[in-house]
């Protein structure tokens, strides 16, 4: 497996769906010593998961980590991924993402802001709304903004 670019297009996030598919893409990262980033299909839904200790030279910045947090935050919030998501600070996984494109755009501005630069982060926070509520599983309302 070729070495990831950085920032690394979205089309080239890795789908590492099924074990043997995760398997190669996380061995690749540790082999190359690099962030571990890759998208993963269950069910309709798409995860996009990641990790920094795959690279045991590479640190996250208070900076990158509390903008990855309040992106995770928000996309929480605004019920575009699940509660149950989290955010570092070595291993990241984002679930219930609506489909494969938003996925890879979401792992791609996530392997950009570990790499140092968060700003990716805010534009699929800002173009994307919450998803519409007849579109998830969790019937319960989003909470009121004030």
């Amino acid at each position: 497996m070729q070495p990831l670019p950085v920032p690394c297009p979205a089309g080239l996030i890795p789908d590492a769906t099924g074990i043997e598919a995760f398997s190669a893409a996380y061995r690749a990262a540790r082999e190359q010593q690099a962030v571990f980033i890759a998208i993963e299909h269950h069910g309709p839904r798409w995860m996009v998961k990641a990790d920094t200790l795959t690279a045991p030279q590479h640190t996250i910045n208070t900076p990158v980590h509390d903008a990855i947090d309040k992106a995770v935050t928000h996309l929480t919030g605004t019920r575009q991924i699940r509660s149950d998501s989290f955010a570092g600070p070595a291993y990241y996984v984002l679930h219930d993402i609506v489909s494969e494109p938003r996925a890879r755009e979401l792992a791609a501005a996530l392997h950009t802001a570990l790499y140092g630069n968060p700003s990716p982060l805010t534009t699929p926070l800002s173009t994307h709304p919450a998803t519409p509520q007849s579109h998830r599983p969790d019937k319960r309302k989003p909470p009121s903004r004030v």
